[in-house]
């Protein structure tokens, strides 16, 4: 390409773009800039409404919030004051009892000032789940816990427990 020509070999001279940063203008404040076509972010693909919409992780909040509501219909009263989360994946330090398999979730006692809280770990589940059982292992999962934490078995806890 020889001095003085444009893209694509054209002759006249070079265009100009501006800048890719925000641009200050006089006054001193900053003017955001748009995407070179003067766009701004486009609105979402699928409309909220549609289940398409959700993400994984809240697909999946929302199959430890079933399983906790099937558990408190039977456990109200001795569930009352337990806290349950998701967490995306466990501390890097496991709890003393635990031994050096990736825990899927943790049971954390009340210590008079917190609740007790059941915590479930949303990768390590996705991760060991097969296509279809994603549902019944957090389910699975969330019964250990409560289980652990009445001091009961599994079955006395739920019996459909790993139907």
């Amino acid at each position: 390409m020889g001095a003085g020509r444009g893209v694509g070999g054209r002759g006249g001279p070079r265009r100009r773009h501006a800048p890719a940063s925000p641009a200050t203008s006089a006054g001193g404040r900053r003017r955001l800039r748009r995407d070179r076509h003067g766009r701004g972010l486009r609105g979402s693909l699928i409309p909220p409404a549609l289940p398409a919409a959700r993400t994984r992780a809240e697909r999946f909040d929302d199959l430890v919030l079933d399983a906790v509501e099937l558990l408190e219909r039977r456990w109200a009263a001795e569930l009352a004051g337990v806290e349950f989360a998701v967490e995306d994946v466990p501390p890097s330090d496991p709890a003393p009892w635990e031994d050096d398999a990736v825990p899927l979730g943790r049971l954390f006692p009340s210590d008079g000032r917190h609740p007790a809280r059941v915590v479930v770990y949303r990768r390590p589940v996705e991760t060991r789940a097969e296509d279809d059982d994603l549902d019944d292992l957090v389910a699975d999962v969330v019964v250990q816990q409560v289980a652990h934490l009445l001091q009961l078995d599994v079955e006395d806890v739920d019996p459909r427990y790993g139907d």
